[in-house]
C-alpha cells in the first residue's frame, strides 16, 4: 500500500511527523492492505491558524482499492491525532462495509 501524505501551508510538514502520520494510518487499515493499492492523506488547518474553534483540524483520505471507485471520507477534529485517528476509523469502517457489499451481491 502506497501512502501519501499532503499538508496545508499551516500544517509542519516535518519528516517526523510524515513518518507518524504513515504509521497511524497503516496500522488502522492493515487488514485491507493487500487490497487498498494507494492512499492519499491530506492534513490541514481550516481556520489557518487565525482563530482557535473547537474543530479546526481537518483529515480528508482517500483509498483506491482494487476494483472501486476511489473512496473517501473528511474528520474534523480539535487536533491532529484525533482528524487522523477518526478519519482512518471512518475510512477502515467504509471499506468494510464496500467490500461487505461486493462478496454478497458476488
Amino acid at each position: 500500500m502506497q501512502v501519501q501524505i499532503h499538508t496545508d501551508n499551516h500544517i509542519d510538514g516535518s519528516e517526523a511527523m510524515f513518518k507518524w502520520a504513515s504509521t497511524t494510518v497503516t496500522q488502522a487499515l492493515h487488514r485491507f492492505e493487500g487490497q487498498i493499492s494507494r492512499l492519499e492523506v491530506h492534513l490541514s488547518d481550516e481556520n489557518a491558524g487565525k482563530k482557535h474553534t473547537p474543530e479546526n483540524k481537518q483529515c480528508t483520505m482517500e483509498a483506491r482499492v482494487e476494483g472501486h471507485q476511489p473512496l473517501a471520507v473528511k474528520h474534523q477534529a480539535a487536533n491532529l491525532n484525533q482528524a487522523l485517528s477518526g478519519a482512518a476509523d471512518k475510512l477502515s469502517k467504509l471499506i468494510a462495509n464496500t467490500l461487505d457489499r461486493t462478496h454478497s451481491q458476488g
